[in-house]
């Protein structure tokens, strides 16, 4: 598995593990599966694994922290996520999480304070059985959260940092807009963005994306399977965008990509999972698997040869440009 390293040095590799899967999205998953799943991936060879309080209430987090318990510390990366603190609920253990599979023993209150940041960290870093977390990110900060995050949260994290407790800072969000305004107004070492830089949309290649590149911000390319809906040859019943039903008139153009892929002799996955790693700003491109049969499919997608031919074809087809 091939690595690419922020400008702190952190080296992540291509491929990571994104943890929200573990913290029981969209059902519940056995700690048996879930840990098989880990041990795939670092048979793999995935040593980058992202994770947050929010995936299942803290479920994530301990999965990841026990199946890397043993490791060497230098051989691993791993990210977490402040801004919602997980805050105990006893009276409502035997409800059910409105969005992980898990008891809703807890519930997220966003705190984007100095403070907040802090106890965040330190309940992450106690169920992830770890001392120093290597990349943390500010979660969603957007709307009435920004000003908070640019002016408490992440100046803490940049302390942190400071100190080694942290390794990297960064933003974790849904639209480039904010990562690219927390690049110019604050000190980043990486920003992550879910599902805007795919081969069905590339709104992160407007600004962010050359903005990233300009300062040695890492770019960490999440949600490239577009919530499921780009992770099969053919979309098909069932499948969702952003988490939701699938938009009017956007199934036409995932299958324009899936004849595109066929034209070629390869498959809508694997392009998908190839195509971020094209731009330079881009550092590791974080795949959701709840089994090990799905990291072994990814592997296989990542390794299969894509004709130049097909990039071409795909640039000239959405006006991308790869910086």
């Amino acid at each position: 598995m091939q690595v690419r390293r922020l400008r702190t040095g952190l080296p992540l590799t291509e491929i990571g593990f994104g943890g929200a899967q573990l913290g029981n999205l969209p059902q519940a998953l056995d700690d048996e599966v879930a840990l098989a799943a880990l041990e795939a991936a670092w048979d793999h060879g995935i040593r980058y694994f992202d994770t947050a309080p929010h995936y299942g209430l803290g479920l994530s987090e301990r999965r990841i922290g026990q199946a890397l318990a043993g490791r060497p510390r230098s051989e691993f990366v791993v990210s977490t996520k402040v801004g919602r603190r997980l805050v105990p609920t006893p009276e409502r253990a035997g409800e059910r999480d409105p969005e992980f599979d898990v008891p809703a023993s807890h519930e997220r209150v966003r705190d984007y304070s100095r403070d907040g940041v802090r106890r965040s960290l330190d309940d992450s870093m106690a169920r992830l059985g770890l001392d120093h977390v290597d990349i943390v990110y500010v979660h969603d900060p957007d709307d009435e959260y920004a000003e908070t995050a640019y002016t408490q949260a992440i100046p803490a994290l940049i302390e942190l940092r400071d100190q080694g407790v942290v390794g990297a800072v960064g933003v974790g969000m849904k639209h480039p807009e904010g990562p690219a305004e927390a690049i110019r107004r604050t000190d980043l070492d990486v920003v992550m963005v879910a599902g805007r830089y795919s081969v069905l949309e590339q709104q992160a290649l407007t600004e962010l994306l050359p903005l990233a590149l300009e300062r040695g911000v890492g770019y960490v390319a999440a949600g490239v399977f577009q919530s499921g809906l780009l992770s099969r040859p053919r979309p098909s019943e069932g499948l969702t965008y952003d988490h939701g039903p699938v938009p009017p008139g956007l199934l036409a153009r995932v299958n324009a990509l899936a004849d595109l892929a066929e034209r070629h002799g390869v498959q809508l996955p694997d392009m998908a999972v190839q195509f971020p790693l094209r731009h330079p700003a881009v550092v590791s491109v974080p795949l959701g698997v709840r089994t090990a049969d799905e990291v072994a499919e990814n592997d296989r997608r990542c390794a299969v040869p894509i004709p130049e031919e097909l990039w071409a074809e795909l640039d000239e087809l959405t006006g991308s440009r790869q910086g």
